[in-house]
């Protein structure tokens, strides 16, 4: 029973951790506290995607469209860097 529970709260604690990357990605998508920044945004939808977010997916593929690929090539170089020191 314990091990029921226990992989039950771990699935609660990676969606929510998700979903916190998530709004991190909107935070600077929509510049809310903060300066809109189209790098930072992708990395953070590329991670909460990675992380198992869907709704990141659509929002990843949108500012794709916005970026240069040098910017996407810095996005993705963070993101990578992210997850080797999380």
């Amino acid at each position: 029973m314990f091990a029921r529970f226990s992989a039950k709260s771990e699935n609660s604690i990676n969606a929510m951790q998700a979903e916190m990357l998530f709004e991190t990605g909107m935070m600077y998508y929509a510049g809310r506290d903060c300066v809109a920044d189209r790098i930072e945004a992708y990395k953070w939808f590329n991670i909460a995607a990675i992380r198992g977010d869907d709704r990141a997916l659509p929002m990843r593929s949108q500012l794709s469209e916005m970026m240069s690929k040098s910017e996407l090539v810095r996005a993705l170089r963070e993101a990578r860097e992210w997850m080797a020191r999380h």
